[in-house]
């Protein structure tokens, strides 16, 4: 009995000991716990019990909303982008961290390239999306992206000398916007000059080298047609319209074709004056003038970013320029740790640098490459401020996924808080197996 008492005497301290450590762990875990609850348990809770009332919450409706979310055409075109953007995002910003994480370690300046990538993850969604909303202007003057564009395709295929530019109705040429433009009867080599005035072209949009506009002169006996293509207006509007007055211009690089039977018999280019000659030319045979509407074709203005058929890939270009840093930096990590020497064994049994990348360092980062890629997959799920942001109102509903069509629906004017939560609990369900796929694989240390 001695013993026994003894053998107690020993353990009740150790079980006290014991008992007083766990009540000390849940008065620190307490805390955290009620913050969880607080802000996950109850809002999901809450969310469930919602999404089964109507829009204002007073009538029970049952699964009405989940079946009416399936059928409403927004909602499964948000459920079409998300599924783009899980395919699309991840992959590629896998693949890109990828290979930035295995270039960067032959660059002298790895540090500072890496720095370099990451620091768009300093930067909000809202600061990025106004960013990009500002890039993707269609107008070259405001969108930086749209101005490398047009200034690429202006680089390759000269634009319009005069997009703006018509003719003055009624004085000398007939025609339609945006040309050709014709003179309304014929005329025959040898004679007098002619005048074609345009006007809608503003004073900053003439060439700054054009001259003042050379008055029309007798082509001579040369047999060729003589004219001035000339801007219009006169400071202060003094002169004589259709006619060249001290002080206009002439307009310099104007295309200008002699028709004969509707075929395209002479062409001539106007000089700095506005003056120009078509040469060669039968003197007994009748003519028509002709500026083509390739003059005035209106110029390249790019591509429309923020249109219905590229909204959601210029948004998830925008969501890589904020990730690629992230995901090279995590992929960097894991290829620091892979052992040297499997490298160095590999090359010495001859493989190609490309072999090695394949068959040695891929298969090696394989637990690093899916807990970036499930992570992404988790992140790409809850996109909301960049698409709402970035995408203008018109064409809000081609771009929306699944989070911006939650909020749209709940409070953004849709006023039906129970779809909305119906919405959320769809969300929720597609997020929680990615999540707990990654906890899994960080508790097998696969990562």
């Amino acid at each position: 009995m001695a013993h026994i008492a003894k053998a107690r005497g020993t353990a009740d301290p150790q079980v006290r000991a014991r008992r007083r450590r766990r009540r000390l762990a849940v008065l620190f875990v307490l805390p955290a716990l009620l913050l969880l609850g607080a802000l996950v348990v109850y809002p999901v809770v809450f969310s469930v019990g919602r999404s089964l009332f109507d829009a204002r919450g007073d009538r029970f409706v049952g699964a009405a909303n989940y079946v009416e979310m399936f059928r409403d055409p927004a909602t499964l075109k948000a459920v079409r982008n998300s599924a783009v953007w899980i395919v699309v995002a991840p992959t590629l910003l896998t693949g890109l961290g990828l290979v930035l994480a295995v270039l960067t370690e032959k660059v002298r300046w790895a540090t500072a390239f890496k720095l370099v990538l990451f620091l768009p993850m300093a930067v909000s969604f809202l600061a990025a999306g106004i960013i990009f909303r500002l890039a993707y202007e269609q107008d070259p003057d405001r969108g930086v992206i749209n101005a490398a564009v047009v200034g690429v395709h202006d680089a390759f295929k000269e634009p319009a000398p005069y997009p703006t530019a018509r003719a003055r109705e009624g004085k000398g040429l007939t025609g339609r916007p945006g040309g050709p433009y014709t003179s309304p009867g014929t005329v025959r080599p040898g004679g007098q000059g002619l005048a074609l005035p345009l006007v809608g072209i503003a004073p900053g949009a003439v060439p700054t080298g054009a001259r003042p506009a050379a008055a029309p002169a007798a082509a001579g006996s040369d047999g060729s047609v003589t004219g001035t293509v000339y801007l219009d207006v006169t400071p202060g509007a003094t002169g004589t319209q259709g006619a060249v007055d001290p002080g206009e211009k002439g307009l310099p690089g104007v295309r200008v074709e002699a028709l004969r039977d509707g075929k395209v018999a002479a062409t001539a280019t106007t000089g700095p004056d506005g003056s120009f000659r078509l040469a060669g030319l039968d003197g007994s045979a009748p003519y028509t003038l002709r500026l083509p509407a390739s003059n005035f074709a209106a110029g390249y203005a790019g591509v429309d970013w923020l249109g219905p058929a590229l909204v959601t890939p210029a948004i998830i270009g925008a969501y890589l320029w904020v990730w690629m840093g992230f995901s090279m930096v995590l992929i960097g990590a894991g290829l620091a740790a892979i052992p040297r020497d499997v490298l160095e064994a590999a090359r010495v049994d001859g493989a190609s640098e490309g072999q090695i990348f394949r068959r040695v360092t891929v298969p090696l980062l394989a637990p690093v490459l899916t807990v970036v890629f499930v992570t992404l997959v988790i992140n790409v799920m809850k996109v909301f401020d960049l698409v709402y942001i970035i995408a203008p109102g018109p064409v809000q509903e081609e771009a929306n996924v699944l989070a911006t069509r939650m909020w749209l629906v709940s409070f953004g004017g849709g006023d039906n808080q129970g779809l909305g939560s119906a919405l959320s609990v769809l969300l929720l369900l597609l997020v929680v197996p990615a999540m707990i796929f990654n906890i899994r694989r960080f508790r097998r240390g696969g990562a």
